[in-house]
């Protein structure tokens, strides 16, 4: 397999700082595990550090790799983890979703 180096532009690394910045005003968990992620450590230095990670791969989905759209939070060992694989299908609604506490547990409609 050939080595690929990933082309990067001015406009790709402002738009790579300013969604950190998000992420940390926002403590966003990561998008895989669902936890918190320690925005303090040095970006891709520790296993729960901050890394930019892609909705869909970028080996699969080169076109895509600009769009800060499909850019999600994660955890530098979750993105690891994933690899290349396409993002998980969710499975539906979870019941803390649909259920209604104040109808006394049952769900709506």
């Amino acid at each position: 397999m050939a080595n690929r180096t990933r082309k990067t532009s001015r406009a790709f690394e402002r738009d790579k700082r300013a969604f950190f910045a998000k992420c940390c005003r926002e403590h966003a968990p990561c998008w895989l595990c669902g936890m918190p992620i320690d925005y303090a450590a040095e970006k891709n230095t520790a296993d729960d550090s901050f890394n930019l990670d892609h909705l869909y791969p970028v080996s699969k989905r080169p076109d895509l790799q600009f769009d800060p759209a499909g850019f999600r939070p994660s955890h530098t060992s979750c993105n690891r983890l994933r690899g290349n694989r396409d993002p998980a299908t969710p499975i539906g609604l979870l019941s803390r979703q649909w259920v209604d506490p104040a109808l006394g547990g049952q769900s709506e409609g």
